[in-house]
């Protein structure tokens, strides 16, 4: 098997809150493993904005950004996203601009838009405000001049975050964002953790638009990865029973803490719910070394993404770092080499 070239890898982090443990519990997780994954050679560290979801603890985005990138030194942290309809643009360019100032060279702003809650905890984020479609191009460009140089008579600039350039990526799990990040010329992540539906078509959508910019001269793609790791196959899909039960719970409308492996959880369900899974996890890769490198392998080169960006909801801490550590040596050429002449 050739080796494919190596995408970056990074990571991306919902803070879950894991049953019998505390929020408090589930930040300090986090932060944990921000560092691990920096000594892994990750070129990033994103946090998603999600609200009123008892399992998950990322809801302040943009001080859990500062909280990763104070106790962290080289890897880029940033948002993934933070959904802008629940925000005015001038807002997100203080706090990123501050960001910027506090941590140079190593803050992403990720940008969604879609409200990453309910109807209810939306319309109590955004009060009376009704969203239309053309809001997200107008907010995104305005964000861009906002973190741009400042404009000489300009009646609003953000302060801080006029001139700090923080990088502005596009995420979606849809056509919509991949055709508005190609026209705008800015990098683009696809949510195929939870969304895989659409990822080729929208990654040929983007890369046929793109359009150069003064931020970027060429497209760069991330894909989100749903990873579980162990040293056996049987082992990694016991662990990954967590990620199935919070997978379960989200198609349900009963989301919850992050619950403990279950045994022979999938063997317990019905077709219909173990189809549910599979197609929203699609994109998932679950094994042991072996089959975690063939998957990432294929992933990688069927997509071609610049980067994978994987997602590890493991309840044990200690095994969720174990899992980021097979699979980031999944690109390892030695490992490869190693795997090819046995």
């Amino acid at each position: 098997m050739t080796t494919p070239r190596r995408p970056a890898l990074s990571m991306l982090d919902l803070v879950a809150v894991r049953e019998g443990g505390t929020v408090a519990d589930a930040l300090g997780i986090a932060l944990a493993t921000a560092r691990h994954v920096e000594g892994l050679g990750f070129t990033r560290y994103w946090l998603a904005e999600h609200h009123n979801m008892p399992g998950i603890a990322s809801s302040a985005t943009a001080v859990l950004v500062g909280h990763i990138a104070g106790g962290t030194s080289t890897i880029r942290v940033g948002s993934g996203g933070i959904m802008l309809p629940n925000h005015a643009p001038l807002v997100v360019a203080e706090a990123f601009g501050t960001l910027a100032e506090l941590y140079p060279g190593r803050i992403d702003l990720g940008l969604g838009r879609a409200p990453g809650t309910d109807g209810p905890t939306m319309r109590a984020l955004r009060r009376d405000r009704v969203e239309t479609e053309e809001d997200f191009p107008r907010d995104v460009a305005e964000l861009q001049r906002l973190l741009g140089p400042a404009q000489p008579g300009a009646r609003i600039v953000a302060m801080p975050g006029a001139g700090t350039e923080v990088p502005i990526w596009l995420l979606g799990s849809s056509l919509f964002s991949a055709q508005l990040a190609a026209q705008m010329g800015l990098p683009y992540a696809f949510a195929s953790h939870f969304a895989p539906r659409m990822l080729y078509q929208a990654l040929d959508l983007y890369r046929r638009l793109f359009r150069p910019s003064a931020q970027l001269a060429k497209p760069y793609t991330i894909i989100g990865v749903p990873v579980i790791a162990a040293p056996s196959d049987e082992e990694a899909q016991y662990l990954a029973s967590s990620t199935y039960q919070r997978v379960l719970g989200i198609l349900t409308g009963q989301r919850g803490r992050l619950q403990p492996p279950v045994e022979n959880y999938m063997a317990q369900l019905q077709p219909p719910e173990r189809a549910a899974i599979a197609d929203f996890l699609a994109a998932g890769v679950v094994g042991g070394p072996d089959l975690v490198r063939e998957g990432l392998h294929a992933l990688a080169t069927a997509t071609g993404a610049d980067e994978l960006m994987f997602v590890s909801d493991v309840y044990d801490p200690r095994l969720r770092l174990r899992s980021l550590d097979i699979a980031a040596r999944a690109f390892d050429p030695a490992e490869s080499a190693q795997a090819e002449s046995a």
